[in-house]
């Protein structure tokens, strides 16, 4: 549920700031994808065999929380920088792909220490 909240309050900012609906809206959601996981969404899907069904139905909790800190450091980029059109939200949203790229990676690169 945090997750969607998420997605819908990046969503309502690219609304409310000259992105359309539709398709610059699958550009920039498919660019954070590719900058954090490093495949499409098309290819995540494809590599967990779905066809029509929603990849957020099919990620594992991990999968689920990366995408959402990329989506939250998307939308906190493009409102600092106040990123108005296609463009400007391409380049916060490949910055925010990136944040959550690194955490992902600094996760998997670190052995488990016990506390």
């Amino acid at each position: 549920m945090t997750g969607q909240e998420t997605r819908n309050k990046l969503t309502d900012y690219w609304a409310a700031h000259e992105v359309t609906k539709g398709q610059e809206f699958t550009i920039l959601t498919n660019l954070i994808h590719e900058e954090w996981s490093g495949v499409s969404v098309k290819e995540h899907k494809d590599m967990k065999g779905l066809e029509s069904q929603n990849l957020r139905d099919h990620m594992s909790e991990a999968e689920l929380i990366f995408t959402a800190l990329a989506e939250l450091s998307t939308r906190q980029i493009a409102e600092t920088e106040t990123a108005v059109g296609l463009p400007a939200n391409k380049k916060a949203a490949k910055t925010g792909g990136g944040i959550a790229h690194r955490a992902e990676w600094n996760l998997k690169a670190r052995p488990v220490e016990r506390w």
